[in-house]
């Protein structure tokens, strides 16, 4: 077999580990090494590795359909559609499948032009995908200079900051994109009130307001969307990662006169809301309510949060749920990530001074507390 380098583009750079198996929120290299994956495919492994309840309604799907076009309609596709109107609690919600998150916020980007207006505002450090109408709305420069020019009229608001909406959004906007934590951006949360006073503005303005839930939606933070600790209804909502249970899934929901916008013809995938994808999505979120995950999502935030902030070298612990951002007084976030791998943890460094973990929602109080004494370890060898 050959070298990663040596058949791959180098978009990715070289990988440490090769992953061969994994069950629950466990995994195993080539070496048959074992790890701690606590960050779940960047939040998409939401009932972990391998579970058997997927394994089943995927292996069941497979037997019976695998993929059809767009032409015709298929029961599991009605049924997931049906499940998210009644886990957004409007019956006005209307959804377009994709596959990506990226492709979800295209798809949201495009509903908006529709209103007739054509001015966006997304917000300081957000992302939303690195296809060239979700890169125009990201606001990190280092990912959208090697590829200017961007669309344009998009406009970044500081995020969090309340003041910056009455001048930043106005009658000419069509669409404010924005995410309820900024997980990229390395777990910003913004302070209480923001998304409300952004779906007042929006109301104010005419102006849609879209939230991007593709890392804090269907169950990550605790809630099913970000969003919903706000009390808020917004006009669209993105998702992906964790909608397919570990398969590609993504989604663009509509609610009140945004799920009208979009008309035959107007938009369209080939895979998007494939038979299997949307079979792992039900299955996912069935057992998620059954065994009532969620109550343990928020009780496993809590314990980070608060044990977390004690262990020496932690300059902060943020999030919600299982979307946690770790800062450190140091900006050794990459070599800290190094020292856990080798401490069989996987983590992510999305800012020199911020590890992030997003691991699947099965995760134990145990899992909690051994990862936090690692953490602990490892950041007591750079004292």
């Amino acid at each position: 077999m050959k070298n990663w380098d040596e058949v791959f583009m180098a978009n990715y750079g070289t990988p440490t580990l090769t992953l061969v198996s994994g069950r629950g929120n466990k995994v195993q290299d080539t070496k048959g090494m074992e790890y701690l994956d606590f960050l779940g495919g960047i939040a998409t492994n939401i009932l972990g590795h391998a579970h058997p309840i997927i394994i089943d309604a995927v292996t069941k799907q497979l037997h019976q359909l695998t993929h059809i076009s767009n032409f015709y309609a298929h029961p599991q596709g009605l049924l997931l559609a049906e499940e998210l109107q009644d886990l957004v609690g409007d019956q006005s919600a209307r959804t377009f499948f994709c596959n990506s998150g990226a492709e979800a916020n295209e798809a949201a980007l495009k509903i908006s032009r529709l209103t007739g207006r054509t001015r966006v505002v997304a917000f300081t450090n957000s992302f939303h995908g690195r296809t060239m109408g979700a890169l125009s709305m990201t606001g990190q420069e280092s990912k959208r200079a090697p590829f200017k020019p961007l669309i344009p009229r998009v406009t970044f608001l500081p995020f969090g900051d309340v003041a910056a909406l009455k001048r930043g959004i106005n009658k000419r906007t069509s669409m404010v994109i924005v995410e309820p934590i900024q997980g990229e951006a390395g777990v910003i949360v913004p302070p209480k009130g923001f998304l409300a006073a952004i779906r007042e503005r929006c109301y104010q303005t005419g102006a849609l307001m879209t939230v991007d839930e593709v890392q804090t939606g269907m169950g990550r933070t605790g809630n099913w969307f970000g969003y919903q600790s706000e009390g808020i209804t917004p006009d669209l909502i993105t998702l992906a990662k964790g909608l397919g249970g570990g398969l590609p899934l993504g989604a663009t929901i509509g609610i009140g006169k945004a799920a009208a916008l979009l008309q035959a013809g107007s938009h369209g995938t080939t895979f998007g809301g494939s038979p299997t994808s949307v079979a792992a999505a039900l299955a996912a979120i069935t057992t998620i309510k059954s065994e009532k995950i969620l109550d343990q999502v928020k009780a496993l935030g809590n314990s980070l949060v608060d044990q977390g902030s004690k262990i020496p070298g932690v300059k902060e612990v943020r999030g919600a749920g299982l979307l946690i951002g770790i800062e450190l007084f140091s900006e050794n976030a990459k070599l800290i990530q190094k020292r856990l791998e080798e401490e069989r943890i996987l983590v992510n460094a999305p800012k020199p001074n911020t590890l992030r973990i997003a691991p699947a929602l099965i995760t134990s109080p145990a899992d909690v507390e051994f990862f936090l004494s690692k953490l602990a370890l490892v950041l007591s060898e750079q004292r």
